[in-house]
């Protein structure tokens, strides 16, 4: 069983961890030091167990604010899913009839030979204007 050195509030301590383990050991002794440095800049030197204590208190605290935001995210899921698989198994919407306007093709033939006349005529502004 490795033994790891860690640091916490300046301190340090001796910790057997099973193999394979010691990043997640360091880690999170990192949080708790994060936690006991704030608490040593803010209060001052205290007591090993009491800053211990009052460090675990705050991570504590974090990790039950992060339980409360999974739990509510798993709930939204949870509906979410719900409402999927109701949608999933919802039978096919009925086919309906969509009419489509129809241009008659007299009016597109229209339409095509007010376009050639108004391209003769800039044809021949253009003419005009270059002379």
């Amino acid at each position: 069983m490795p033994q790891v050195e860690i640091r916490i509030g300046g301190r340090a301590f001796d910790v057997a961890c099973q193999d394979g383990e010691e990043h997640f050991l360091k880690s999170a002794a990192a949080m708790l030091d994060e936690e006991a440095s704030a608490l040593s800049s803010q209060v001052g030197r205290m007591p090993e167990a009491r800053m211990l204590l009052m460090a675990g208190l705050m991570l504590a605290d974090k990790t039950a604010g992060l339980q409360d935001r999974v739990n509510a995210l798993e709930a939204a899921e949870a509906k979410l899913q719900s409402r999927v698989t109701e949608l999933e198994s919802a039978p096919e919407p009925e086919a309906r009839k969509v009419e489509v306007p129809v241009i008659p093709s007299d009016v597109t033939d229209t339409l095509a030979e007010i376009a050639a006349q108004a391209e003769a005529l800039a044809d021949e502004v253009e003419e005009a204007s270059s002379k």
